[in-house]
């Protein structure tokens, strides 16, 4: 199963989809954003994801925040101020479209509402993503369908029917590539509440190539998701986790999402085909590291060799231990002096 998401192939035995979560860590500040997008790129990301919102649209001005975004953002007393502070026009952006393809980067954006999937859509972005929270949203849903590009759905708080009902809305619209990202929407998630190997469910169950949208502290968990098989791997990302704002706190500072990347990678080289077989760096040390039969005392040619005439030892150069039945009883073809690795024109 693989996707094209723009000139990248996604999905089986491809390189995991990196997404850089920009989010609102931009504050509302464009000279931030564009520092976001070079971090991204810097750190190996393949893409840098914003999120693009009218905030009217979005939430009620009397809508509460969560409790961590109260935690991580006190300034403001509700979801409509917090919002607000934090909105982008789409004349910003299409600056930022415009620099991360200078910059040699995927730009995305997650649309919030209506209006703004009209903003994404004349963006021309490789791809929608679906937050987890419009997963029940079906109207929201037939709207992302309808700009016909890949769809990239994370699936937090949902259970599996109601993604079903949501894959169902998109493929009935015309989405006919989809990527399912298995979350776990708490900021930070701990790690017992991650449950990755919902991950390989959600790929057997639907169908389609399936990834994981990271919340948890760390690099760790999301390392292990992809050896598990993400495609696709989101993580926030941040200039520093001591600027105000609600999803700095949970995001990784430049250097942690580098490492992550590298790490990613390194899993890749190490995943291999699933083909049992010696490799090529372990041949000289399989003749080091096995055993062969070896005279333990001088053989006269003729002899009949007896069990107590020979012995396993180091290098694994000779005949191998498993046919030391084979050997016993056979006769010396030659003198064979003691110590001596035995090979199969020794004995007949």
């Amino acid at each position: 199963m693989q996707i094209s998401i723009g000139q990248r192939l996604v999905g089986d035995d491809q390189p995991a989809f990196i997404i850089a979560e920009a989010g609102v860590n931009h504050n509302g500040d464009m000279v931030l954003a564009k520092k976001l997008i070079d971090a991204a790129r810097e750190a190996g990301a393949d893409a840098i994801k914003f999120q693009t919102f009218v905030t009217e649209n979005l939430v009620t001005k009397q809508a509460g925040k969560a409790t961590y975004q109260k935690r991580n953002d006190p300034d403001t007393t509700s979801q409509y101020e917090m919002l607000k502070r934090l909105e982008l026009s789409e004349h910003d952006f299409q600056q930022l479209f415009r620099y991360a393809k200078r910059k040699g980067i995927f730009f995305l954006s997650t649309a919030f509402d209506s209006e703004s999937i009209g903003i994404v859509g004349r963006l021309n972005v490789p791809a929608c993503k679906v937050p987890s929270g419009e997963i029940t949203n079906l109207p929201y849903l037939k709207e992302v369908a309808l700009l016909h590009k890949p769809v990239i759905m994370s699936t937090g708080m949902a259970t599996l029917g109601e993604i079903h009902d949501a894959v169902s809305c998109l493929k009935e619209n015309g989405s006919t590539e989809i990527i399912l990202l298995h979350c776990t929407t708490s900021y930070p998630a701990p790690a017992v509440s991650v449950n990755l190997r919902a991950i390989e469910t959600l790929r057997k169950e639907f169908g389609v190539p399936a990834g994981y949208s990271d919340h948890t502290e760390g690099i760790a968990v999301p390392v292990a998701a992809r050896a598990l098989g993400a495609c696709v791997l989101e993580k926030h990302l941040t200039l520093d986790r001591n600027l105000p704002g609600p999803d700095h706190k949970a995001s990784l500072e430049p250097e942690e999402f580098t490492a992550m990347v590298a790490a990613v990678r390194v899993v890749e080289d190490a995943l291999g085909t699933g083909e049992k077989q010696p490799q090529d760096c372990e041949l000289d040390n399989r003749q080091i590291a096995r055993k062969s039969i070896v005279a333990s005392a001088d053989i006269p040619a003729g002899t009949r060799i007896g069990a107590a005439m020979v012995a396993i030892k180091r290098p694994g150069t000779g005949i191998e231990p498993r046919y030391f039945e084979q050997v016993v009883g056979k006769r010396a073809r030659c003198a064979i002096k003691k110590e001596s690795v035995l090979s199969w024109d020794m004995i007949e």
